[in-house]
């Protein structure tokens, strides 16, 4: 028996390091949808090989068919299956009439130059008619530079159709049947993705309470970095909801679960360094990198068992974020979520300073937003060892489920004529593409279109100069490291067919899992996949792929010269403009929140909140030419992280009013207070402000400062606020917000009123 019961300790062991160690990878490939991409691409060109190897097909056919294979799929981006299914069907037609385009214009240099270039114009003119447009002006120009690589002719033509038909075939084939891609599985991966990023930054949390000074930076850049997960993969599972969900209701429920999972438990860390904290530490600590860390505090006598308290409460969260439903037979799993929830009522708060009993009341509300997670997730649950504490806490999930609905998006405004993006970046790709071909000619009459290939690429996925100038430099640094490596594998590789074949797998994989990571790895694992290529066409050689270098460094070049020339959208214009729809944004939730808190009609906040982020995301994004390495302006760099980490505070702040004013009409313990309203004016009035001088329409108007929230709010002259109310819990954030949004006058050269003249200010 003692024996059964060890192999029994070990299988359990073994089950417990293995599903440990795929949370830690389900937590950096959210949805898994970079795996999932790279096994997709793979299995199509390997089935397509086995096809074309089965019917006896010449090397150069394989090598066609298995980019054609990579393309079909990789362009393919329609979240619904029988939208995939339309654009791979089209696809078909699109690349057959490009490969016979490249095979009849084969000897015609000029015109198959000028056909080429149009092409390049129609495939990026194609991306305002949204994903199905891009894949099929993808596919288009793709196959085009297949039958230039290949050097496809008329006599040819006819075994290249035929392959390009075989590798689409192979592609639905793996893209419907071995590797689906169905939205409910992909918001599924995404959700249980969600929660290992939760249980993740829970575990920093503990890290954060344990530390020791000398820890304490490491601790604090680990919090920092799996805060900004949890929220990229929240924003990841909102963009997959409407396709993965049944309903509008059932995507609404799913919203603001994950919202308030993320919100509780950034705030929650939040409180943490504020407990151990000399002084209360300013939010902007966990946004901004390498932010000064807060004095670390000895606890007083009296709280030396809190803190063993505390580090088993938090053990506690953590047990209830990785466990599901289905895991809680036969454990604790009640009596520890009955015991967290305890801390929303004040009586179950220990005896402790200010700031601990804070974290506890933290905690609980962490609780309670994992309780209402694990109800959206997995559904309804044994409620007989409820406490009170947890009744209520169903009750209000029950009154909000009630409330919800679906909602409605916010019309965008259309840009017409050069003002659209996709019609000023086709001509920028244009101009850029002919002066890759003159220049790629000079170097190579025979390899000119890698310049056209890196012009093109380059401007994916771009929007300003900067972006363009950071992206080529990128594909240089990997394109130059890639050339190492495909002279040193190529070597190695011989005459080796098949081994050749099987590297230029990995390499693909390789590509697609790194490529929303690191462009410079993308190029280099590309390159290095072109190296075998090129081995298994007998037409390798060290120039060649030296050649590769010259040609990726002249179209990055090109690409560059024509984003700065050509219809220009310069990096500080394009920042600019997303900082004011930043701002925007955030006055937009700000207000309707306050607006909530102080008695208002209720609105959709946590969708206010969530354009807000994306919007930051947006702007983080445009800054990057900014804040690179290679940026000469040093003190700018400074100066944008900083801008950057204060809107970040700024979002966080107004993410909590969001979510506790969608609390509000639902709670039996906390009402509406009207004072409410006077603070948020003149938050509202400074965001206005600033957004005003972004755009250049402030002049004559300042920042308002002066008195603090807390004392707006006093009217009786007494220093204590009102019990009761929603006040006292979002008065914290709605004096950072304030003093957020002050603080963001100063980086962009605001006035702001002095407290003399902010009293003569009426916001």
């Amino acid at each position: 028996m003692a024996g059964i019961r060890e192999f029994g300790d070990v299988r359990a062991a073994i089950r417990r390091v293995g599903t440990g160690t795929w949370d830690r990878f389900a937590a950096s490939d959210p949805g898994l949808l970079r795996l999932m991409a790279g096994l997709r691409t793979v299995a199509a060109i390997a089935l397509t090989l086995v096809a074309l190897a089965l019917l006896g097909t010449h090397v150069t056919y394989m090598v066609a068919g298995a980019m054609t294979a990579m393309v079909s799929t990789f362009a393919v981006k329609e979240k619904q299956v029988r939208g995939q299914a339309i654009t791979l069907a089209l696809g078909l037609p699109v690349a057959l009439a490009a490969m016979a385009l490249g095979a009849l214009l084969h000897a015609q240099v000029i015109v198959g130059d000028a056909v080429f270039v149009a092409l390049i114009f129609g495939a990026v003119y194609s991306r305002r008619f949204d994903d199905r447009g891009t894949a099929l002006g993808l596919i288009g120009f793709q196959i085009y530079f297949v039958s230039l690589f290949v050097g496809a002719d008329v006599s040819t033509l006819p075994v290249l159709c035929l392959t390009l038909a075989i590798a689409f075939a192979c592609s639905a084939v793996v893209r419907f049947a071995l590797v689906p891609e169905a939205p409910a599985h992909v918001l599924r991966r995404l959700r249980k993705a969600f929660r290992a990023r939760l249980a993740q930054l829970v575990a920093s949390q503990i890290e954060l309470l344990d530390a020791g000074p000398e820890q304490l930076d490491k601790v604090l850049d680990e919090l920092r970095r799996r805060t900004a997960r949890l929220h990229e993969a929240a924003l990841m599972i909102q963009d997959r909801l409407e396709e993965g969900t049944p309903d509008a209701a059932t995507a609404a429920l799913l919203q603001r679960r994950v919202a308030d999972a993320e919100i509780a438990t950034e705030r929650l860390g939040m409180l943490l360094l504020n407990a151990r904290s000399a002084e209360r530490a300013d939010t902007l600590t966990l946004h901004l990198p390498n932010a000064p860390v807060p004095a670390s505090r000895k606890p007083v006598p009296a709280e030396a068992d809190t803190t063993g308290t505390l580090r088993r409460d938090l053990n506690a969260l953590h047990l209830l974020v990785t466990r599901t439903a289905f895991d809680d037979r036969g454990t604790a799993v009640a009596h520890v979520r009955n015991r967290l929830l305890g801390y929303r009522d004040e009586d179950g708060v220990p005896k402790a300073s200010t700031a601990v009993q804070d974290v506890f009341r933290g905690i609980g509300e962490a609780a309670r937003s994992v309780l209402g997670l694990r109800l959206a997730l997995d559904g309804p649950q044994d409620e007989s060892d409820d406490t009170p504490a947890t009744t209520r806490s169903r009750e209000e999930f029950d009154a909000e489920d009630v409330s919800l609905g679906g909602a409605e998006e916010p019309e965008e405004e259309t840009r017409t004529g050069l003002r659209r993006p996709t019609t000023r970046a086709a001509f920028q790709v244009t101009v850029g593409s002919v002066l890759a071909i003159i220049g790629g000619e000079f170097l190579s009459t025979q390899r000119w279109y890698w310049a056209v290939l890196t012009c093109w690429v380059v401007f994916l996925n771009t929007s300003s100069t900067g972006e363009i100038l950071v992206k080529g430099y990128r594909r240089l640094i990997g394109t130059v490291l890639g050339v190492v490596a495909g002279v040193l594998l190529a070597g190695l590789v011989g005459n080796h067919t098949w081994i050749a074949f099987a590297l230029v797998l990995l390499f693909i994989f390789a590509m697609f899992f790194t490529a929303p990571l690191s462009y410079a790895f993308m190029s280099f694992f590309v390159t290095a996949m072109l190296g075998l290529l090129y081995t298994l066409l007998n037409t390798y050689s060290s120039a060649l792929l030296v050649l590769r270098i010259e040609e990726t460094a002249l179209g990055a070049a090109c690409g560059i010269i024509a984003a700065v020339l050509v219809l220009p959208v310069h990096t500080d214009r394009r920042t600019d403009e997303l900082l004011g729809t930043v701002l925007d944004k955030l006055g937009d939730v700000v207000s309707a929140s306050v607006e909530q808190l102080s008695g208002g009609p209720a609105s959709d906040l946590l969708t206010k909140a969530r354009d807000l982020d994306t919007a930051l995301d947006e702007l983080r994004a445009s800054t990057q030419p900014l804040t690179h390495p290679i940026s000469p302006l040093r003190g700018r760099r400074r100066t944008v992280r900083y801008l950057v980490a204060l809107l970040e505070t700024c979002a966080y702040h107004a993410r909590s009013l969001a979510a506790t004013a969608e609390l509000l009409p639902h709670s039996k313990t906390v009402a509406a207070d009207p004072r409410l309203d006077r603070a948020g004016r003149r938050i509202a009035h400074n965001i206005e402000v600033i957004a005003a001088y972004v755009q250049d329409e402030g002049a004559g108007r300042t920042v308002t400062s002066g008195a603090s929230i807390a004392s707006m709010l006093k009217t009786d002259g007494s220093d204590a606020l009102p019990s009761g109310t929603v006040t006292s819990r979002v008065l914290r954030h709605l004096q950072r917000l304030d003093e957020g949004v002050a603080g963001l006058a100063r980086p962009l050269d605001v006035p702001v009123a002095d407290r003399a003249d902010a009293k003569a200010v009426r916001v």
